[in-house]
């Protein structure tokens, strides 16, 4: 559903990751990052693979050690999306990963701290044309910088610590740079970007770090990603849970999806939160739909609706939907009723429906039934409820009546 309502992000400089554009007027891009061994070729392939399906547009590895920038010769061409080696401590690991091909690295300012290693990546991969993400943490802050600010992890301090890592990538020539301020905290995270957002142009990567497990690190990261989002800061993302990483990868693609700030490319499942009219177990019927539809990448609205009452009118701006009544499934198509069916068969025929109209349209889907016949049977269904359960299913009336009696 179109409302009109957009976020103007905030204007930086353009990068590619391999083929994946940051920044500039690009889409906002999802990252996620491999749990695997990056020795382990084939199942950090496998785990790449999932993640590329999911929606992610970036994946990192780690290369901590000669066994993973040997994986990552292998990895790299045969990897479906840009590939970013995360570096720690060791300079020569961001060496040997641009040997092994990578399209980008991760340099944590807070533990590679001699200026003479941090400009010798910096070169080398200026003359391949290879990003570096600048990645901030706040758990990790160089210890000079934390006496600073009073032994303390403060917004200024982060940013303080990119500036100077961007300054020594500039006296070398290298401009081909995104950087991220990341913290737990995130108030603390928010402000940090918020004052990097100021002091650069460069685009900048958003996460909440160490979010945590869901749905407590669900949560966190959107707090803090989306918050930005809406003030037009952030040009790409990653939510840090643990969690497999393929949840961080739809987590990312559901919270652009539904800031209106990417094309959506599958299915956005609306449910009611169900009441007395309900005639279904909505949340069990929500749950086999959206995994049924979850992989599909089908770009509608799907509702799942607990009663015929009030169902298809609460989601007629939904692509298609289905409401129970009576044991039975009342399909419906941006609120027109279309066919009806046994309750066992309510989520196989949504995704029938979903896969028909995603390639033929909704008008299509309206012209291929008798409507009319659809309308008088959700009527008939309707009528009944009503007439069993009354126009007040919840009782809501009578507590109406009893507040105002306490003030008569």
């Amino acid at each position: 559903m179109d409302t009109g309502v957009t976020f103007p992000r905030r204007p930086t400089r353009r990068i590619s990751v391999g083929d994946v554009p940051v920044g500039g007027d690009a889409p906002i891009s999802v990252q996620s990052m491999t749990t695997t061994k990056t020795a382990d070729v084939e199942g950090t392939l496998q785990q790449i693979y999932a993640l590329a399906a999911a929606g992610c547009d970036i994946v990192r590895c780690t290369c901590n050690e000669v066994e993973a920038a040997e994986g990552l010769a292998q990895i790299v061409p045969r990897s479906p999306i840009p590939i970013v080696a995360d570096i720690h401590h060791q300079y020569r690991m961001a060496l040997a990963a641009l040997d092994a091909g990578v399209h980008g690295l991760r340099l944590n300012p807070g533990n590679i701290r001699k200026p003479e290693h941090i400009q010798a990546v910096a070169v080398e991969a200026r003359d391949r044309g290879v990003p570096i993400r600048i990645g901030v943490n706040g758990g990790s802050l160089d210890p000079e910088l934390y006496e600073r600010y009073g032994g303390r992890v403060t917004p200024e301090a982060m940013v303080d610590s990119a500036m100077a890592e961007l300054a020594l990538f500039e006296e070398v020539g290298f401009d081909a740079v995104k950087i991220s301020v990341k913290a737990s905290n995130v108030p603390l995270m928010v402000e940090a970007y918020r004052q990097l957002s100021e002091a650069t142009d460069h685009p900048l990567h958003l996460g909440v770090t160490e979010a945590g497990p869901l749905p407590e690190g669900l949560i966190k990261a959107t707090a803090g990603i989306g918050a930005l989002l809406t003030e037009g800061i952030g040009d790409t993302i990653r939510f840090s849970l643990t969690a497999d990483p393929v949840e961080e990868a739809r987590a990312g693609r559901t919270l652009l999806e539904s800031l209106g700030l990417r094309e959506r490319e599958n299915v956005d499942l609306i449910a009611c939160p169900s009441c007395g009219r309900a005639e279904i177990d909505v949340i069990a019927v929500a749950s086999e739909a959206r995994d049924a539809l979850a992989d599909r990448q089908l770009p509608l609205q799907v509702a799942v609706m607990g009663c015929v009452v009030n169902g298809p009118g609460e989601a007629r701006d939904a692509d298609l939907g289905i409401a129970a009544g009576r044991h039975r499934g009342h399909l419906f198509v941006k609120g027109t009723n279309v066919a009806v069916v046994p309750e066992d068969e309510m989520v196989s025929t949504l995704v029938e429906w979903a896969e028909f109209i995603a390639e033929h349209g909704t008008d299509a889907a309206l012209e291929r039934v008798d409507t009319e016949k659809a309308r008088r049977e959700a009527e008939k269904d309707r009528a009944e409820l009503l007439e069993i359960q009354g126009d007040d299913a919840n009782a809501s009336g009578q507590r109406v009546e009893l507040i105002g009696k306490r003030f008569d």
